[in-house]
């Protein structure tokens, strides 16, 4: 691939809007981006582990004991989700 400056011929140029390479929000906290945020209502949790498999951004922590735990606001984008598929109401989903 060339260098791209102010010369470089358009048959010459990379298309803009592809994506080359992977990446994701743990290599950047995106938390802030949220508009809605999720709640996690430890009591009615029974710790089926349908939510965390589904959270694209990882924000769901399960510990060494294999139980989850509350969010990592750093990298949760507030997409719902994890409140769609979990069958007991263990997560709702809030403005902030």
């Amino acid at each position: 691939m060339a260098e791209i400056n102010k010369d470089t011929p358009i048959d010459e140029l990379t298309i803009g809007g592809n994506i080359y390479t992977a990446g994701n929000a743990k290599e950047f906290k995106t938390g802030d981006w949220r508009s809605i945020a999720p709640v996690f209502h430890s009591d009615k949790c029974r710790q089926c582990g349908l939510c965390f498999p589904v959270c694209p951004e990882n924000a769901i922590p399960v510990g060494k004991d294999m139980e989850r735990k509350d969010f990592n606001f750093d990298y949760c984008k507030g997409c719902g989700i994890c409140a769609k598929v979990c069958p007991f109401g263990a997560i709702t989903m809030k403005e902030v």
